[in-house]
């Protein structure tokens, strides 16, 4: 059987010929995962995760978030085929942070097909409302921390490291559920081997001697201890932004051992003045041109180490990456000093021999960020949307049948 933490769930309703079940054994979980990649197995841009990191991602005793998030799986099949599949959750610790009762879908895969969005969208509504939460928002999986967003331009290029990707059917199916629009969320292509603006490298040059920036490259030698810098950056730099919400001991832990194994010193950077820590970039190598090239996300194939070789072989060709994070700490922000951090991210990514890569995801309405991006070359080239629906005012009191 599944862990205690997948909650146990009644059948969501029954749409046309499409029946919608809750994920409640082991098979059943295997089926989930493995729907994803038949449902994608002719796009060309689809980019298979590794099917052992989805299977630790849905494991409570790997995912840290299930240690206090709660969450149910569904599938929908049509005559027994496996049409679509979607998630249920709630995150207590978003609801408590902003003081809202919002639960949330996602993992949402479908066909093309309204009745089959129909079914799963209303089991997951269905979940939420028996948890006694009024509004439901989404993709999220299943927190704001993870991938979250569905992708609504941009479809002529792969997702990069982190980032989602889906069909270009899924924003009608969503809206067609009357699900709207919350927030979008943008992503920016540069090519780097274009020079910086020699004006915006002019000012963050004066930034840097008139504020006494000193940018050093991450010790990941000892790891351990800039990871509480960072830690302290990022609660202080994203507090007050859109959907935030502080990661646990344990995430932000798990989170970093799993990105020490692909940084690179020379793009991990930290800014100080006066010997403390107040702002870091991280730029990742995407690691999405070589989990492309496994072709179905296993490492072997006939017990031999097949994928395992091809993502070898990719990873050491990658040109390409992603500034995923950039953070100033409060009290030091709006005076240039993101401009530093990312002048010296582009140079020494082109020291890299990288060609460029993505900046993102920023806020649509983080003009300041946005503008100061922007006035870098880049180019937004991909839009992320953040759905909502509220639901009756039933879903005020919670239903006797639903499980704390």
């Amino acid at each position: 059987m599944i862990e205690p933490v997948m909650e146990s769930a009644k059948a969501g309703p029954v749409v046309s010929d499409v029946v919608v079940t809750p994920v409640t054994t082991a098979s059943e979980k295997k089926e989930f995962i493995a729907y994803q990649y038949e449902l994608y197995k002719h796009d060309p841009h689809f980019v298979p995760p590794l099917l052992m990191e989805r299977n630790d991602f849905l494991n409570p005793k790997k995912n840290p978030w299930l240690e206090f998030g709660k969450m149910q799986l569904f599938l929908a099949r049509r005559h027994g085929k496996i049409v679509g599949r979607i998630s249920a959750s709630e995150d207590p610790r978003y609801n408590e942070f902003h003081d809202v009762k919002v639960g949330w879908f996602g993992l949402f895969e479908c066909i093309d097909d309204p009745a089959v969005a129909q079914a799963l969208l209303g089991a997951a509504e269905a979940w939420v409302r028996a948890r006694g939460l009024p509004q439901m928002m989404g993709p999220a999986s299943f927190s704001c921390n993870g991938e979250w967003g569905t992708l609504i331009d941009g479809f002529d290029s792969p997702p990069v490291l982190l980032m989602p990707y889906n069909p270009r059917y899924y924003p009608k199916l969503l809206e067609g559920f009357g699900l709207s629009k919350v927030k979008d969320l943008w992503s920016w292509k540069i090519d780097i081997q274009k020079p910086v603006p020699e004006k915006i490298a002019r000012i963050a040059e004066k930034v840097r001697a008139r504020e006494g920036i000193v940018i050093r490259q991450a010790n990941l030698k000892n790891w351990d201890a800039e990871v509480k810098r960072i830690k302290d950056i990022y609660n202080s730099a994203w507090e007050k932004n859109w959907g935030f919400v502080p990661m646990t001991e344990r995430e932000f832990d798990h989170l970093a051992k799993d990105l020490k194994q692909i940084l690179v010193p020379e793009l991990t950077l930290m800014a100080e003045v006066n010997n403390e820590a107040i702002g870091f970039a991280i730029t990742l190598p995407d690691a999405n041109i070589a989990l492309k090239a496994t072709g179905n996300g296993r490492l072997t194939t006939f017990g031999l180490p097949i994928g395992l070789a091809k993502l070898l072989l990719a990873t050491k060709k990658i040109k390409s990456g992603r500034l995923a994070i950039l953070g100033i700490k409060a009290g030091y922000r709006k005076r240039g000093i993101d401009s530093v951090l990312m002048l010296d991210t582009f140079n020494n990514c082109r020291k890299q021999g990288w060609w460029g890569g993505d900046v993102g995801w920023t806020l649509e309405d983080n003009d300041m960020v946005n503008r100061a991006i922007d006035v870098f070359g880049c180019e937004r080239y991909k839009t992320y949307r953040v759905y909502q629906k509220d639901l009756d005012a039933k879903a005020g009191q919670r239903s006797e049948g639903a499980q704390a």
